[in-house]
């Protein structure tokens, strides 16, 4: 457990106070199987199973009865034959004992839980499920069929734990930044090793190692490429070329679950041109910003919004865009060039409890999400709070596709120059990425050390990598 065992009694407490009433249904996770039973992947907790109740071992589940006062962790012992192959595991009721709750039972007596509470007219409160299993499980728990339980899911219970998992405590903010550590050493190896003739996949290989070999995992399959231009652009076999960039989105993920997520984008040459210094400083320039904006009770939405103005001047600047700022940024006219939001929350899950349901994550009663092309992959748009941890990652990407047919249909016509933007259709893309931790009076990075990121620092690295 990462947290003494007062840590998890409140965190149940205060989730019943929040809920109020009924029984809650927390699911931990089952081994995964990659291609049959005894080949899985490697195991990982639910996060939100994790918050509340602290322990990693699979087939465990957590009921928390609140108009009786009552919790449980469900699970089966395990047998002999599992002790032979794995090691000696503790029994559920020590388990339980290990984080203050006071009743055990195997995974049937689940079923008698809820089939009473609902004779008895309460609400049985579970979060979306996400595994298939687990729904199957659910299905035989409740009847409800597993199209219908993201729909079924409790909004109390959805909200009350976004409330909570939210806010970092000091301790959590210490495992983030262990993660960032880790992530620094990913990154600055990412950038020891681009140079000409180097693959993706090498470099790619080499970050999941040194993940693996501080005893975690990255926190999402490690984007590295050199078209920086797609999104989610996964390594391929193919060499690293002079004159080009390369970018790389990483991150790592502790034992326990906390995460950091960079990017840098890197001149395989080891300096940029003039035309990638030209845009990589707008880049640049927009992470700062970003860092002068954001504080407690500032919305993210316009964080996001300040940045894009700020971008689309600089594009006007060297030609690619035109027109008046504020009716570009309103009309989504930056957004192809960055088609993305310029940040999500991070915590256990490297897209903080994206799977409770972004709407509620991101987005509350005075900030909707936006339907806008670009605007609508902002994932986070409601006031910041103190104690929230968040990515900075502007970007400004050469989408050839995307280029063509806004240019085609005259999309945004009065604030691109089309005829200028032509010219950058083999540019590719760049992005950076930082993690901030929003505090009483504004925000900080999170991290002892800072990833090279302003382009005199970023080519002074690379030069002494030899």
């Amino acid at each position: 457990m990462l947290f003494d065992k007062q840590t998890y009694i409140d965190r149940r407490n205060a989730l019943k106070q929040r809920v109020g009433s009924g029984i809650i249904l927390l699911f931990g996770n089952n081994e995964s199987p990659a291609n049959y039973p005894a080949n899985a992947y490697k195991f990982r907790q639910d996060s939100s199973f994790l918050y509340y109740f602290g322990l990693h071992r699979e087939g465990l589940a957590g009921v928390i009865d609140i108009d009786n006062d009552k919790e449980y962790l469900i699970g089966n012992d395990i047998d002999i034959e599992d002790i032979v192959w794995f090691g000696f595991v503790e029994d559920v009721r020590t388990l339980a004992e290990q984080v203050g709750v006071a009743e055990s039972a195997p995974m049937p007596q689940l079923q008698k839980l809820v089939d009473k509470a609902r004779q008895e007219g309460r609400t049985v409160h579970f979060l979306p499920p996400y595994r298939h299993d687990i729904m199957i499980q659910l299905m035989d728990l409740t009847g409800i069929h597993p199209r219908e339980q993201r729909k079924a899911a409790s909004l109390p219970l959805i909200k009350a734990v976004i409330d909570q998992r939210a806010v970092k405590s000091e301790g959590e903010i210490r495992e983030i930044e262990r993660a960032i550590e880790i992530g620094y050493e990913m990154h600055t190896t990412a950038m020891r090793l681009c140079r000409p003739g180097v693959t993706e996949q090498y470099i790619a290989g080499v970050l999941d190692g040194i993940a693996s070999s501080r005893g975690c995992k990255v926190s999402f399959p490690s984007i590295l490429s050199m078209h920086g231009e797609i999104m989610h652009g996964y390594p391929s076999p193919r060499p690293l070329e002079s004159g080009r960039l390369m970018l790389c989105d990483a991150g790592a993920e502790t034992n326990e679950l906390y995460c950091s997520d960079h990017t840098r984008t890197t001149p395989i040459s080891g300096k940029f041109t003039q035309r990638q210094r030209d845009i990589y400083s707008i880049v640049a320039d927009c992470h700062d910003h970003a860092l002068q904006v954001a504080a407690p009770g500032v919305k993210w939405w316009d964080v996001h919004m300040s940045v894009a103005a700020l971008m689309t001047d600089r594009l006007k600047d060297l030609g690619l865009m035109k027109g008046n700022t504020e009716d570009a940024v309103r009309n989504g006219a930056h957004a192809m060039f960055f088609p993305h939001g310029l940040g999500h929350m991070m915590g256990m899950d490297v897209h903080d409890m994206e799977g409770l349901g972004q709407q509620y994550v991101g987005f509350d009663d005075e900030v909707q999400p936006s339907a806008q092309f670009g605007t609508n992959c902002l994932r986070c748009g409601r006031r910041l709070q103190e104690g929230w941890v968040m990515t900075d990652e502007p970007g400004i990407y050469f989408i050839p596709a995307l280029i063509d047919e806004w240019r085609a249909k005259g999309i945004n016509k009065d604030f691109i120059d089309f005829e200028a933007v032509e010219s950058y259709k083999d540019f590719g893309g760049i992005r950076i990425e930082d993690d901030i931790l929003i505090t009483a009076d504004g925000c900080r990075f999170l991290g002892k050390e800072r990833i090279p990121y302003h382009p005199d620092e970023v080519e002074e690295f690379l030069a002494k990598r030899d």
